[in-house]
């Protein structure tokens, strides 16, 4: 996977994502389409919405405070 410079949060944020183990938080580990957990459930354990965390794996986030 090239590495995105405009977007190195994004990357980081989607690697890290698919490394989680789903069964590791709770999560049935049924018929998954990705590996690791799915941006809603990121985004349920974040406390932010899942568009707020898709924005940000995207580079649409804005900039941090």
């Amino acid at each position: 996977m090239p590495i995105d410079t405009c977007n190195r949060l994004g990357t980081f944020l989607r690697d890290r994502r698919m490394r989680l183990d789903p069964t590791a938080f709770g999560y049935a580990m049924g018929r998954r389409r990705t590996q690791g957990l799915r941006r809603e459930e990121v985004a349920q354990r974040a406390n932010i919405s899942p568009t707020w965390y898709t924005w940000l794996e995207q580079g649409r986030g804005g900039a941090p405070s």
